[in-house]
């Protein structure tokens, strides 16, 4: 009988207010977040002792604003054998960034985590995975800041994302400044289009048995799942945010069924992390290229200059250390 397929487990963390560009609409700017109730460190040692149950493994993508308030978080993943990799700092989608505050972000958050883990930080994930053809220079500064791979990019239909690709799983990235490996969302045809299945609310909405009959699927055709959640998800006690009634649907919807669903996929198939994934496997990539250098040179960053993200503090390096 042949070995089983490792599929791909990642974890956004975030707290329940970190919903993107909704300052002013039912959100809170983050400048509100210090005073907020902050339930990331429960809702993650849930995560943590969910895979440790399940002898699981994972990438935890951590948001630097969330690893400067709670560095013994950061420290209790990595000791408990899982790997980080930067969620940014503020939590911003990459369109919102031009380069100076993008390559601070980057450069911040990556260096706080080493700092409070003690182990390399070498993988990104955007906010919302918001790496569109639009912001595609965005993966020049991620070489350029030491990052190895990425794992935002949504070959399909995405909120804040989607990025038209032939790679319906792990591939590499050719920018100006080098090569990325990349661990796309998992996602299934609907319609003739790309959806995502194992991630956010999608996971959150579709039926636990579609959702494995779409990694039995992959998995039979040599392709591994990458499942994501984020510690909210496990909540459905959380606050609500006066949302639209759309975003409202997109954040809250099943909140009362992630656990189970989870115990079920966690139960019936083997997980890993991004960076053991790619150890394993980087070698099969080589052919599998998507070349982005076009699209960077079309399209160069045309943020809102108002909206442009402030550089992390100074200290935020050393901050918890």
């Amino acid at each position: 009988m042949a070995e089983p397929i490792a599929n791909i487990l990642t974890v956004d963390v975030e707290d329940w207010f970190h919903v993107l560009e909704a300052d002013g609409q039912g959100g809170y700017s983050r400048e509100a977040w210090d005073d907020l109730e902050s339930r990331v460190e429960f809702n993650t040692d849930r995560l943590l002792g969910l895979f440790d149950e399940a002898g699981a493994r994972a990438t935890f993508f951590v948001v630097g604003w969330i690893a400067r308030r709670h560095p013994a978080l950061v420290r209790r993943i990595a000791e408990a054998g899982h790997s980080l990799g930067s969620h940014s700092f503020w939590h911003e989608v990459l369109g919102r960034h031009d380069r100076n505050s993008l390559r601070a972000d980057l450069e911040a958050s990556r260096r706080l985590l080493e700092d409070l883990s003690g182990q390399g930080v070498s993988g990104f994930r955007a906010p919302g995975a918001s790496i569109t053809p639009r912001v595609a220079w965005s993966f020049d500064l991620l070489v350029e800041a030491g990052y190895r791979y990425d794992a935002s990019l949504c070959p399909g239909v995405s909120s804040h994302g989607g990025y038209p690709s032939g790679f319906l799983g792990p591939h590499r990235v050719r920018c100006e400044s080098g090569w990325l490996d990349e661990i796309p969302s998992s996602t299934m045809a609907v319609a003739g289009r790309q959806v995502p299945y194992a991630g956010g609310g999608y996971l959150r909405l579709l039926p636990v048995a579609w959702v494995q009959h779409c990694i039995r699927r992959d998995n039979r055709n040599g392709v591994p799942t990458h499942v994501s959640v984020h510690p909210r998800e496990l909540d459905p006690d959380q606050p609500r945010m006066a949302l639209s009634r759309l975003r409202s649907f997109k954040y809250y919807v099943g909140l009362a069924s992630t656990e189970a669903k989870l115990r079920v996929l966690l139960r019936d198939h083997t997980w890993v992390g991004a960076e053991q994934w790619l150890e394993a496997h980087r070698g099969e990539l080589a052919e599998r290229v998507l070349d982005v250098r076009a699209d960077a040179r079309r399209y160069p960053p045309s943020p809102d200059p108002r909206g442009v993200p402030p550089a992390p503090d100074g200290d935020s390096g050393a901050v918890g250390v």
